[in-house]
């Protein structure tokens, strides 16, 4: 799954709100057990919080984004952020040793960047160069760090103690955030939309079918994660993908 700023909310209130959020965490880790999710009430509070955001301001604008846009054009916005997201793939490919991973992503990502006009079109998949997805979640998992409790973050939704401080750090890598104030904070709105954009039709599926949709994405989201730090080795019975399904 993977994660996006909020659009609407500076760098520096960002930072602000994620520090926030994690020192409300902290003070709460003397109740924690053994259970994944030990902060259950304050999670759905924000995962409420999350949904009304979503309902009254992403959704609608992403329904907007989706009814004006022409598919060619949305499909090359989305090939675009996703060359840019190879960045941090080769990033943590490097971080994780896995050097022959490295190198055939770097092809991919020059491919892309070269013949497919900074990452409009995409020409390394049919070529054979298959998308991978690696992050600094990931990254810390390989070294070993456990997953920890599930949370909620208001906005970015599904995480862990592990996957909240990779999300920041894969945030600072990204070559968005290398630009001005201005610029990234447009490049990410645009990011935002599109994303929720093509997550429409599955939230859709997932409010009729889900009869918990706090407990669906949960078991989801940590299911998921830990096959992506076992590079898709199976460790449970069930799999639930609702991969990058968000709030």
């Amino acid at each position: 799954m993977r994660y996006q700023r909020h659009p609407f909310v500076s760098r520096n209130q960002l930072k602000s709100l994620i520090i926030a959020s994690f020192l409300i965490i902290s003070g709460c880790s003397t109740t924690a057990n053994s259970k994944d999710d030990p902060f259950e009430p304050m999670n759905r509070a924000i995962f409420q919080f999350n949904e009304v955001v979503d309902e009254n301001v992403f959704k609608p604008v992403a329904k907007g984004y989706k009814k004006v846009t022409p598919d060619p054009v949305e499909k090359g916005i989305s090939n675009f952020f996703s060359n840019l997201g190879e960045v941090n793939t080769i990033a943590n490919d490097v971080f994780q040793f896995k050097f022959k991973q490295a190198g055939y992503d770097f092809v991919r990502f020059s491919l892309n960047t070269t013949l497919g006009i900074v990452g409009i079109f995409d020409v390394a998949t049919p070529l054979g160069f298959k998308k991978n997805n690696e992050d600094f979640g990931q990254t810390l998992g390989y070294w070993g760090i456990p997953q920890g409790p599930y949370l909620v973050l208001p906005f970015f939704g599904a995480s862990s103690f592990r996957d909240g401080p990779g999300l920041y750090a894969d945030m600072q890598m990204s070559p968005i955030n290398q630009l001005d104030d201005e610029e990234a904070l447009t490049l990410n709105a645009l990011n935002a939309i599109d994303i929720r954009a093509k997550l429409l039709r599955a939230t859709k599926i997932l409010d009729t079918a889900a009869k918990d949709k706090y407990i669906f994405i949960r078991e989801s989201y940590l299911q998921k994660r830990e096959m992506m730090v076992n590079d898709g080795r199976e460790t449970g019975d069930i799999e639930i993908d609702v991969q990058g399904v968000d709030y």
